[in-house]
């Protein structure tokens, strides 16, 4: 099993900036990848951005390129999401996830199906 913790998540003013943590707790290394997802009120969970740990490989979300990072300490075996130039339109809970099927991460990196592990969610609100 892996666990999954958040950190990170608070309140900003728009244009600020935010870094999310997950630290994955595990015995043996059983995922592939991780990804950061978003929930906002009203709406469906959104895939983010992901990194397949074995070669560092990452794909966003178009609405997130250019201003999210996603990067991993893979001694730490945590996975970053840096988040600049944050917009009123970023506020929602957001979730880590982990998977372990490498064929779904490569045709479907951001959908939700395509993780097995979750975190508990962190929030995180950008005001005007």
């Amino acid at each position: 099993q892996v666990q999954l913790v958040e950190s990170g998540g608070g309140s900003v003013q728009a244009g600020g900036s935010l870094r999310l943590s997950c630290a994955a707790s595990l015995y043996t290394r059983s995922y592939n990848y991780m990804g950061w997802f978003r929930q906002a009120p009203g709406k469906e969970r959104e895939g983010v951005a992901t990194i397949y740990t074995a070669d560092g490989s990452t794909i966003y979300a178009d609405s997130v390129k250019a201003r999210f990072t996603i990067s991993q300490d893979n001694a730490k075996n945590t996975v970053y999401l840096q988040m600049d130039s944050l917009k009123p339109e970023d506020t929602a809970a957001y979730y880590c996830a982990a998977g372990r099927s490498s064929s779904s991460w490569w045709h479907s990196p951001l959908r939700e199906a395509s993780y097995n592990y979750w975190g508990q969610g962190t929030q995180v609100t950008v005001s005007s």
